[in-house]
């Protein structure tokens, strides 16, 4: 894949948005957008005669809408698809429902009409389109998905590309889990985080890359399923047993010691990160607010944002798991720390709620 060019369909009821996305991915000499689509139905035919590597999808749209023609795209011809939502509650529930269908990711449809930061917004749409495409992966995720859909067994018997790595926690009195997680992360998390057990002696913190809306709607979304209480931090949130808390969108999540308790607080310092929140700010604090062994989850997700906290965590005495390659939508921010040699365990998503079990009880693993 990395030697031809990908073929993009492009589906949304806005000519200025087809017109905007064409041209933003068209700035790159590798990838085409060999068709556009008004509506869903429009946009079905064109990946039936085109045969495209991915699709941009907008979810809302007169005629057919998103949701419903990702379900045919699925169930007849599965392929990855980014979802164009709005930057709303509405937009981030209707999204959520599109990734629990299939799709891959999303992009934000308010960003493509800002001219200010249009070279970053264009970086971002062809890193996810390139890096979803080229993932070594992909092959057995569609296949999963047509599985899904079709209600068959979604290929239990494929051995992995490479043998899980464990080595088992030398103590079990870490205080805290952190997580750093982006591209794929909603569907990665809505896959672990109601496996954890009620029982979970520690609290958890999780930074997902998305934008405002989308985070509140995760956090309820994942409550409702869960078995541990997940809410999206506020400021004096204590970290405590049995609470998962996500990072708000656009904003960090750092942590301070105060008295007995460790507790959030939400900021916009500093400011010169490249993602808000950022997995090493939320990382980093939480190392020297707890001044004690952590346990850090690094998932699906491009780029490497989490490595320097990460880093600091493993020399507090902490324990790195990182998701394995064959199962993250994008092996970019755990890859980062596979290579600098502090990950502990790297194992495949669905292993993840038993590791950290694992980890706290000896079971599991």
């Amino acid at each position: 894949m990395a030697d031809r060019i990908i073929k993009v369909v492009v589906v949304d009821d806005s000519a200025f948005m087809r017109k905007s996305l064409s041209m933003m991915l068209e700035s790159d000499p590798g990838i085409r957008v060999v068709a556009t689509a008004r509506d869903g139905r429009e946009g079905v035919e064109m990946i039936r005669q085109h045969k495209p590597d991915i699709v941009t999808m907008d979810i809302e749209m007169p005629g057919m809408d998103g949701l419903t023609a990702l379900g045919i795209i699925m169930k007849e011809m599965p392929l990855p698809v980014l979802m164009v939502s709005s930057l709303t509650t509405e937009g981030a529930q209707a999204t959520l429902d599109a990734l629990a269908k299939g799709a891959v990711d999303f992009i934000p449809k308010e960003l493509s009409y800002v001219s200010l930061d249009i070279v970053k917004i264009r970086e971002e749409l062809i890193s996810k389109v390139r890096g979803i495409v080229q993932s070594r992966s992909l092959a057995f995720r569609l296949q999963r998905i047509r599985s899904a859909v079709q209600g068959t067994q979604a290929g239990a018997a494929r051995t992995p590309s490479v043998k899980p790595v464990f080595r088992r926690p030398d103590r079990s009195d870490y205080k805290a889990i952190v997580v750093g997680i982006s591209t794929g992360g909603p569907m990665a998390l809505l896959q672990t985080v109601p496996k954890l057990p009620a029982a979970l002696p520690v609290g958890m913190a999780i930074v997902q890359h998305m934008p405002p809306h989308f985070t509140r709607s995760m956090s309820d979304r994942l409550n409702s399923l869960s078995q541990v209480r997940v809410k999206e931090a506020e400021t004096g949130d204590a970290m405590q047993p049995g609470l998962v808390l996500v990072a708000p969108g656009g904003r960090h999540m750092t942590f301070e010691r105060s008295g007995a308790h460790v507790r959030v607080r939400i900021g916009d310092e500093p400011r010169d990160t490249l993602y808000h929140p950022s997995a090493d700010v939320m990382i980093h604090s939480a190392v020297d607010a707890y001044n004690a062994p952590l346990v850090g989850l690094i998932m699906t997700g491009m780029g490497k944002d989490g490595l320097l906290g990460l880093k600091a965590l493993k020399q507090r005495g902490g324990y790195v798991v990182a998701q394995d390659e064959d199962t993250c939508v994008v092996y970019g921010m755990p890859k980062a720390a596979v290579d600098e040699g502090i990950t502990d365990a790297v194992v495949p998503l669905g292993d993840i709620p038993a590791t950290v079990s694992s980890i706290f009880f000896g079971t599991g693993k």
